[in-house]
C-alpha cells in the first residue's frame, strides 16, 4: 500500500497544484476560414489579423443558423450578449439558442468582449413577454436571474450539429481559444455560420 501511495503521490501534488493555479482568460477570436490542414484552423479576424488554431483530435463543430424570437420559449437554455440597459432591463445584441444537449454551457452573468461593456448571460428562460415592440426575457442560472430586452435589432440565432465540410474558405467563424505555455492557441470546439449566417456572439 505505501509503494502504491508514493507512486500516486507526484500525480496528486500535480493535480492540486493546476486545481490552484488560475487558469488563464480564454481567447475569442471572430472571423473568416481561410483554411483547415488536419487539425489546424487557420483565420482572418475581425481586426485583420491572422490566427492558427491547434484543434483537440476529437474537436466539436457546432452550426449557427438564423432563428427568430418566437423560437425562444420558456424552458430554453440561452445565450445573451447585451450592451447596456433601458428601463431596468438588460438590452441584448444577440440571443443564441442552445440545443438541450449543451445546457449548462458557460452558465452565469459575465463580462464579454464583442463590444465595449457588454456583458454575456448563458441561462434558463423562464419567461418571455411581449413589450412594447420587443419582448422581455426572465432568464435564471444559478446565483441570480436577468431580464433582457430582445428588440428589433436583436439578432436570434440557434446552435445545431454541423459537418466537416461546413469549415470552408470564407465561412463566418467563432472560436474560443486557449493561450497555451508556448504561446500556441488551442480549441476543442469551432462554432461555423450556416448559409451565410455570422455568428453574432
Amino acid at each position: 500500500m505505501n509503494r502504491l501511495v508514493a507512486a500516486l503521490l507526484p500525480f496528486a501534488i500535480s493535480a492540486a497544484a493546476l486545481a490552484q493555479a488560475p487558469a488563464a482568460p480564454p481567447i475569442r477570436l471572430r472571423g473568416t476560414l481561410e483554411k483547415l490542414e488536419g487539425q489546424t484552423l487557420t483565420i482572418k479576424t475581425r481586426d485583420g489579423e491572422t490566427k492558427t488554431v491547434k484543434l483537440a483530435d476529437d474537436f466539436k463543430i457546432v452550426g449557427i443558423s438564423k432563428a427568430s424570437v418566437a423560437d425562444i420559449t420558456a424552458g430554453k437554455f440561452i445565450g445573451s450578449t447585451t450592451v447596456g440597459e433601458k428601463d431596468g432591463n438588460l438590452v441584448a445584441e444577440e440571443v443564441h439558442i442552445f440545443p438541450e444537449a449543451m445546457r449548462g454551457t458557460g452558465e452565469g452573468h459575465y463580462d464579454w468582449d464583442l463590444k465595449p461593456t457588454s456583458k454575456m448571460t448563458n441561462a434558463n428562460v423562464a419567461e418571455i413577454v411581449k413589450m412594447g415592440d420587443g419582448s422581455v426575457m426572465t432568464v435564471k442560472y444559478k446565483g441570480g436571474e436577468k431580464k433582457i430586452a430582445v428588440t428589433d435589432k436583436t439578432s436570434v440565432v440557434s446552435y445545431g450539429p454541423a459537418d466537416k465540410s461546413e469549415l470552408k474558405p470564407g465561412a463566418h467563424i467563432f472560436v474560443i481559444t486557449q493561450k497555451q505555455p508556448d504561446g500556441t492557441l488551442t480549441s476543442a470546439r469551432v462554432n461555423v455560420g450556416l448559409n451565410g449566417q455570422k455568428p453574432p456572439m
